[in-house]
């Protein structure tokens, strides 16, 4: 018996070291798992920052240029039509109706730049403007539908909510060719779903999927469904397609958003910091 306590005490140490190493590997192992995950968490959270960042400043320059059009050539269209009619000059309609016209054409990039409609009245009757702008006459029959009260956001929230329904509205206006369209906005407290659908000539999903994923770099921002992917992305959204060719497109973006304060009073858009 005796000359078994050795042997036993021996294969009992190697039990204990081997299973200590199984200990030191698996811990090993959930540690680098754990690193691994913090560093894409890192990684993730440095993509969303650079994301909005860029945005942030596409907006500020759209701001610029808005402020620019308006106060620069605006001015100096205002000023050359009256020297044109100025006493003594011979009246010239034609020049005048083009000083005219891009008087207008200035106000409408101004306004697409920088929507006042949007700081002064809200994302309710923001949508709305964007859809009554689209001409009747020669354009799809394009509605809005409204699902629960729609209360303003935080500005940044508005501001990329707006952008992101003029996208898909512009993407439907140009690519689609559909008789009809409908932007649906569907708010309950700390969630907008936004979603749009056409009965046009609809795309391959499969296409779609080769795009790249939106990121500061690669792709300017500002393409098409690029941008629309960023802008979702900074707000830590969800973007879901549904179309084929000859049936039709549905986009539905869903949106965390923050509401403005009771009380607080109208907010501005200066987003620089």
């Amino acid at each position: 018996m005796t000359d078994f306590l050795p042997l036993l005490l021996l294969t009992t140490i190697l039990l204990l070291l081997v299973l200590g190493l199984v200990w030191f590997v698996v811990r090993y192992q959930r540690m680098q798992l754990r690193q691994q995950q913090e560093m894409t968490q890192m990684q993730e959270a440095a993509q969303q920052q650079a994301l909005a960042a860029a945005l942030v400043a596409q907006e500020d320059e759209r701001q610029r240029i808005a402020a620019e059009l308006h106060d620069g050539v605006g001015t100096i269209l205002a000023l050359a039509k009256l020297h044109l009619f100025a006493p003594g000059s011979p009246p010239a309609p034609e020049a005048s109706a083009l000083i005219d016209q891009a008087v207008a054409e200035v106000r409408r990039i101004s306004r697409n730049l920088q929507p006042a409609t949007l700081q002064q009245l809200g994302l309710a009757q923001a949508l709305r403007a964007l859809v009554q702008a689209v001409p009747a006459d020669n354009g799809p029959d394009v509605r809005l539908e409204q699902e629960g009260p729609l209360g303003r956001l935080i500005p940044p929230h508005e501001l990329m909510v707006y952008r992101i329904a003029q996208e898909l509205l512009t993407n439907g206006l140009l690519h689609a060719e559909a008789p009809h369209i409908v932007l649906r906005v569907n708010a309950v407290p700390g969630l907008l779903t936004l979603t749009y659908s056409d009965d046009g000539q609809g795309f391959d999903l499969a296409a779609l999927e080769e795009l790249p994923p939106p990121g500061p770099h690669g792709q300017p921002v500002g393409m098409g469904l690029i941008n629309l992917r960023s802008r979702v992305a900074v707000l830590g959204g969800q973007l879901h397609y549904h179309s084929e060719p000859g049936v039709g497109t549905r986009v539905e973006a869903i949106l965390p958003v923050t509401l403005m304060p009771a009380g607080t009073l109208t907010p501005t858009f200066i987003l620089h910091s």
